[in-house]
């Protein structure tokens, strides 16, 4: 049977000032008829570009298809015009992005942008492609399709952005979805629904579908062959059960022990040393040497193509080696093994296990009792307060020194409000929040100054809470100056050099901008700012949402090294359970603005009394290999 989409040797090359960037650089693979194939690897790897070139939607003239070939259903795509590739974009290959905001046009009704692509690509009157509009906003389970149908983007819900993403993209029944990270930073339960509902639709329209994640329990869940993508080339590929069970090359190993889990939380997670070379700057030979634990003399030098598991025979044509497991790494060429050039440079040691205290024993630091906060709402040219948003409605909520405490929730039930309320970076309607003896919602002014550096928060996009226009030395030195005003400027300097080498940053990157670091790297600052103050007390609003694994693993094992050494607080805000999992003592469950169930990750995960509570945990994705 013909595939729905083959890729043979694609090559997706970038002009830049420093050079060709090849993002993507000789890949292969297949989806047959109502597959699922993912692709899988950390920022950079070129996932996203190799769809894009797939699309035919490559940014030019700098980006450009300078080699191979991208078959649908027999036709070769790559070659067409203009006018030819507008009529398969949305009709024959559609895309569902990962930012549904961005994606959708906020000046049209949600209606009007699926109608446009119906009329265009199916002639249908308007009467008629209205009806398909309205019946597939129905499909996709959105309440009142007909109400909805006009409304503008900016008045739905992320899930519910996502949901008309889609709506559109299945509109008009295309033969291969691609679904570009469709569940990043939505909450458990909506990600499970919109997976299922890929699912259904799929099963319903016998669609391919290729999945683009950085969740490989997403993955294993979701995928029937996966492909390994590192450095703009295929590492690893297999059936998605013999890669989890059986991962060959030592980046797939690396990214399945990165990911956090209850089974690991005694010790570090393993990481990944280093990040993905630049696409101008690819090595000559292995592009996974210099971050390898496997890495041989010989690995920098020379390229190792693709290998089958089976009898380490080389394959020529990957495509018609569907079922084959196949690998890109030196340790499956019987002939490289056998050269000198083969030997070991050296074994990265496994993490030392993390020592544990008894949380039983551990002094209380916070307690939050009655905790509200009510967002007014305004009507009327007057604005004039009509009633409240209860957001937070009466919390209490314990924090142990040394600890961390979990809230967890779906979107829109309080957590963040709660966190800045804790803060008092919003003044809280009512309740009291006690830190270390004294209620600080009675402080204000130069009162609360003093427990301003000792209560710090952790913002969840890195980005947009440091300063583009500050170089990261001022961004971190600014905390500093506000809030220890006694240290001078020489012991500033020194202090701001010390924690950023803690985060695992070297001084020299104190003259950077914002804009020159990865997003780990930003979040790292954002740490480093945080620590600089010498907190005893931390709010993480979902500190690592959004991150590659390996990236995670490398914050969460810094979080639990800071806690470890200086002893210190976590009131850890998340909706990845788990990370919960891996990294907290104790739990709370939020929803409306309340909490319905608290205890200690054991009891929640074992034996959780709350309907929802068991509906949070059963949305949770995990990667189950026995």
């Amino acid at each position: 049977m013909t595939p729905v989409l083959e890729v043979k040797n694609l090559k997706t090359y970038f002009r830049t000032p420093f050079g060709l960037g090849k993002a993507v650089d000789g890949i292969s693979f297949s989806i047959g008829k109502g597959e699922t194939f993912a692709l899988v690897g950390e920022s950079g790897c070129g996932k996203s570009v190799t769809a894009l070139s797939i699309m035919q939607l490559v940014p030019g003239p700098h980006g450009f298809i300078a080699e191979g070939e991208c078959f649908l259903n027999g036709k070769e795509i790559t070659g067409l015009s203009e006018s030819e590739k507008r009529k398969i974009r949305g009709n024959n290959i559609s895309m569902i992005f990962q930012e549904p905001m961005t994606s959708l046009n906020p000046v049209f009704t949600i209606g009007e942008q699926i109608v446009e692509a119906v009329k265009l690509h199916h002639k249908k009157s308007s009467r008629e492609a209205r009806d398909i509009a309205v019946g597939m906003l129905g499909k996709v389970r959105l309440k009142s399709p007909e109400t909805l149908f006009k409304e503008y983007p900016h008045r739905l819900s992320g899930g519910m952005r996502q949901r008309v993403m889609i709506a559109m993209a299945l509109a008009c029944k295309p033969d291969l979805l691609i679904a570009d990270e469709p569940t990043t930073s939505l909450d458990v339960t909506i990600q499970r629904e919109i997976l299922n509902l890929i699912k259904e639709l799929q099963t319903e329209m016998f669609a391919s579908v290729l999945l683009i994640s950085h969740n490989l329990a997403v993955v294993f869940e979701n995928a029937n062959r996966v492909g390994v993508m590192y450095g703009g080339k295929i590492v690893e590929m297999s059936g998605t059960k013999d890669i989890f069970r059986n991962p060959m090359h030592p980046y797939t190993i690396k990214l399945l022990r990165a990911a956090p889990g209850v089974e690991k939380r005694t010790k570090p997670l393993d990481t990944i040393p280093g990040a993905v070379p630049a696409s101008v700057d690819f090595p000559a030979g292995c592009r996974f040497s210099g971050r390898c634990h496997r890495e041989m003399e010989g690995c920098a030098a020379m390229e190792p193509p693709l290998y089958g598991r089976e009898n380490s025979h080389l394959v020529t044509h990957l495509v018609t080696h569907l079922a084959a497991h196949l690998v890109a790494c030196h340790l499956y060429d019987p002939g490289f093994m056998s050269k000198p050039y083969s030997r070991p440079l050296g074994k990265i040691p496994e993490a030392a296990p993390l020592p544990a205290l008894p949380h039983k024993d551990r002094e209380t630091l916070l307690t939050v009792k009655g905790l509200k906060y009510y967002y007014p709402v305004k009507k009327g040219i007057l604005k004039k307060t009509t009633g409240y948003l209860r957001a937070v409605d009466g919390i209490d909520l314990t924090v142990r020194k040394g600890s961390t405490l979990a809230l967890v929730g779906e979107s829109g039930c309080g957590k963040t409000t709660a966190g800045k309320a804790i803060l008092k970076l919003i003044e809280p309607t009512e309740g009291n929040v006690i830190f270390k003896g004294c209620d600080i919602t009675r402080l204000s002014g130069r009162g609360l100054l003093p427990y301003r550096s000792l209560m710090q928060i952790i913002f969840q996009d890195p980005y947009s809470s440091l300063d583009p226009r500050m170089m990261a030395g001022d961004i971190i030195e600014e905390g500093l100056k506000s809030l220890k005003p006694g240290l001078g400027k020489k012991s500033r300097k020194e202090r701001v050099s010390r924690v950023l080498d803690m985060v695992g940053l070297t001084p020299d990157m104190r003259n950077r901008y914002p804009h020159e670091f990865s997003g780990g790297q930003r979040q790292r600052i954002g740490i480093a700012r945080v620590l600089a103050v010498e907190p005893e007390f931390i709010v993480c609003d979902e500190a690592t949402s959004s991150l590659d694994v390996s990236v995670q693993a490398q914050i969460l094992n810094l979080l639990k090294s800071i806690q470890q050494d200086f002893g210190l607080s976590f009131l850890f805000i998340t909706h990845d359970l788990s990370i919960v999992e891996y990294m907290a003592d104790e739990v709370a469950v939020m929803y409306d603005g309340k909490i319905v169930e608290s205890g200690t990750v054991e009891e929640i995960f074992t034996n959780p009394k709350e309907e929802y509570t068991k509906r949070l945990l059963l949305a949770v994705p995990r990667i189950e290999v026995a």
